[in-house]
């Protein structure tokens, strides 16, 4: 019975990329009926969990944490693709989409994810354990990227409103690039093992024994269909969101809120990815994923929109409002106190998804 489920699951999860890409192509840039985005609804989740089957061959061939890193890249790389197509398309209206969407990320991943994993694990297994050294230099990262892109433009007073002018841009663009490189390189070169997972005793799982890994056509083949199952994920997603920005004007919400349902769509796969590790005992790769995703999200977005901003004749605003200033900064001060001691119980988990309650509250409610 095990063996007919497999080539089921990779039948399944080899059409379903092909087909969001098909049903991309057709639908691209046009008015979609009601009917024909239900159609595309079922496909989107369905390419998630696909891009997610894929993530997995992957980082199992290469073990970790450069599997952790491939999903986050690939997304991220997606993302910032859909970001400065909807600013060129979105003129002055599109000034703070760049912003929205990198703090929704920073919340999604660092309160979402990790709060959901924490939890999960704790639950599972009574404590979640993970390496304070490789997380705490991830938290780091994240935090320093968002305060020099996010909350800096706020005070600058060289341009007027919460926006950089073009030789701070410049910085903050190259400083982003400059320590997601350097955190890369101690991720995968020089300090590796502070990115593994690690049993409760304290030591490093290099290997997993459970299944053998599979090989590098396979794992090729995989790579492939995960970009192409992200791309069909993210072109959808904008495919649907003129549905989406109805049904939300209609309800009478914040404009943000789409951003907010944008962004927990394309971050998905990453969410269900490190849902799976934590149900594993494997925290340490859970919070790869969401710390990593925060982290390229920052790193690779300032830069693309800073080089769009060439050609953008509208604003770029990047400050953020004091109310999200004060969320960032309690988010980086609890995931401080959660990292130091290397295990968390289901308070630390109960903690951040408060916190992210707390920032969908106030997106419906600002």
């Amino acid at each position: 019975m095990t063996a007919r489920r497999r080539p089921l699951a990779a039948q399944w999860t080899t059409l379903v990329p092909l087909l969001a890409a098909v049903l991309l192509v057709f639908t691209w840039g046009r008015d979609l009926p009601a009917a024909v985005v239900a159609v595309v609804t079922l496909v989107l989740a369905a390419a998630v969990l696909a891009a997610v089957h894929h993530a997995e061959v992957v980082a199992h061939r290469v073990g970790e944490p450069f599997g952790s890193l491939v999903l986050a890249v690939a997304v991220t790389i997606i993302e910032v693709a859909l970001i400065v197509t909807l600013m060129i398309d979105g003129g002055d209206k599109s000034a703070t989409l760049a912003r929205d969407t990198v703090f929704a990320a920073v919340m999604i991943t660092c309160n979402g994810i990790v709060g959901l994993s924490l939890l999960v694990a704790s639950l599972r297994h009574r404590t979640a354990v993970f390496n304070p050294e490789g997380t705490g230099a991830a938290l780091a990262t994240v935090a320093t990227l968002a305060t020099l892109s996010l909350v800096l433009p706020t005070f600058t007073t060289t341009k007027p409103g919460p926006e950089f002018s073009t030789v701070q841009l410049t910085f903050a663009a190259l400083s982003s690039l400059a320590l997601y490189g350097l955190f890369v390189a101690t991720q995968t070169v020089r300090h590796r093992d502070y990115f593994l997972p690690i049993t409760r005793h304290g030591e490093v799982i290099t290997a997993e024994e459970h299944a053998e890994a599979p090989t590098a056509r396979t794992a090729l083949i995989s790579l492939g269909l995960l970009g192409l199952a992200l791309v069909g994920v993210v072109g959808l997603a904008k495919g649907v969101s003129p549905t989406i920005e109805s049904g939300v004007e209609a309800a009478g919400l914040h404009q943000a809120v789409v951003g907010v349902i944008i962004a927990l769509l394309v971050l998905l796969p990453e969410t269900i990815a490190a849902l799976r590790s934590a149900r594993r005992d494997r925290v340490q790769t859970s919070l790869n994923l969401a710390l990593g995703s925060a982290m390229a999200s920052i790193g690779l977005t300032i830069p693309a929109v800073a080089l769009a901003s060439l050609w953008l004749s509208g604003p770029l605003v990047l400050g953020l409002s004091a109310t999200h200033m004060v969320l960032l900064a309690l988010t980086v001060v609890v995931a401080s106190l959660t990292v130091v001691p290397g295990r968390a119980t289901p308070l630390q988990g109960g903690v951040h998804l408060v916190l992210f309650a707390a920032y969908l509250e106030l997106a419906i409610n600002p």
